[in-house]
């Protein structure tokens, strides 16, 4: 069976009859779980398999668990990992040690994540923040450093790999120098392109990533007319072909202000930009049952090279997780951390 090219927000512990009527039609691509449906670690297990089973397909179930303040799974039914932004502290006393505490930190995360059947996170952030930005990312990076986040960034996925669960870099092309928080507003990024360098160097480290998200933030010097989720020229010129990234783009969440402060038109509109404009599978996360088919109206199966990419983060995701002994992990990693 071919999906659908969305990956949708589940909000919820436990299906309905509607939610699931709806999946087993619509056959997504992915689901992502947020708070709301991650109550326990039996419940978050039999929450997959009745999405799956409901999708009838294998979906790639992926969450938000970067640590710090962006975390789906929190105390006290799981432990808490630190921001992103803590790895950088260490990496400035002690790179080694850093290095090795981003690896580890995230091999723990995912081993969290696989023994409950989520296969897949969205990290880790490569976004570079210069002074005065949007505290949006704030310490959800690394470093304000681009060589010291692309150094930690790749150090976080291959502890991610290591435990069965694909990765995803996040925000392309940059989120550091935006000025607005695109939750709640359209950014514009007014920085010439030379500047602009510094925000595409992580990502550019990182272009075998086998999946990314994009940022929806208006790039005066690329386009100024459409946010990079939207636009053609960002997503062929600049992360396709500068960055040279050829993994699968997501879109950032299709309900976010920006999108609707960019573009006229529904979810099903902005969709259809989204996909035609370069992105291979959108994002869509109100947990709404109504927004969700107004989304999926917008989408179509995938085909091409958006399927070969969306296979490709499913080698990632279904792989068996290489042997951990997690509670000498959390020993190692607390001693890493101190």
């Amino acid at each position: 069976m071919t999906p659908l090219s969305i990956s949708l927000g589940i909000r919820q512990p436990k299906l309905d009859d509607n939610l699931r009527a709806f999946l087993r039609d619509t056959h997504p691509w992915g689901l992502i779980l947020f708070r709301e449906a991650c109550v326990g670690r039996d419940q978050v297990r039999g929450l997959c398999e009745d999405l799956r089973d409901a999708a009838e397909y294998d979906c790639v179930v992926h969450i938000d668990q970067e640590g710090g303040r962006v975390a789906r799974l929190k105390p006290p039914e799981w432990p808490t990992w630190p921001a992103s932004a803590e790895y950088g502290k260490l990496h400035a006393r002690e790179p080694d040690a850093a290095v090795e505490a981003a690896r580890l930190g995230h091999r723990l995360i995912a081993h969290e994540l696989k023994n409950m059947g989520v296969d897949g996170d969205f990290t880790p952030v490569l976004d570079a923040p210069i002074d005065g930005a949007d505290p949006v990312i704030g310490d959800r990076a690394f470093s304000h450093d681009p060589r010291i986040i692309s150094t930690l960034a790749r150090a976080a996925l291959e502890g991610l790999h290591a435990g069965g669960v694909a990765g995803c870099v996040k925000h392309m092309p940059g989120h550091g120098r935006a000025e607005a928080d695109s939750h709640l507003a359209l950014p514009k990024v007014r920085a010439s392109e030379a500047e602009l360098e510094r925000d595409v160097y992580p990502f550019a480290q990182m272009a075998e990533a086998e999946a990314a998200m994009t940022a929806h933030i208006v790039y005066e010097a690329w386009d100024p007319d459409r946010p990079a989720t939207c636009s053609p020229t960002v997503i062929a010129e600049i992360i396709r072909d500068r960055i040279g990234f050829a993994g699968l783009l997501m879109s950032d969440d299709l309900d976010m202000k920006a999108l609707q402060y960019a573009m006229n038109g529904g979810l099903a509109e902005r969709a259809e930009f989204a996909l035609r404009a370069g992105c291979d599978v959108v994002l869509q996360c109100s947990g709404v049952l109504k927004d969700m088919e107004a989304a999926a109206r917008g989408c179509q199966t995938l085909t091409g090279l958006p399927l070969v990419r969306a296979r490709a983060v499913e080698a990632f995701a279904k792989r068996p997780a290489e042997a951990f002994d997690a509670e000498a992990g959390w020993v190692r990693f607390r001693e890493l951390m101190g």
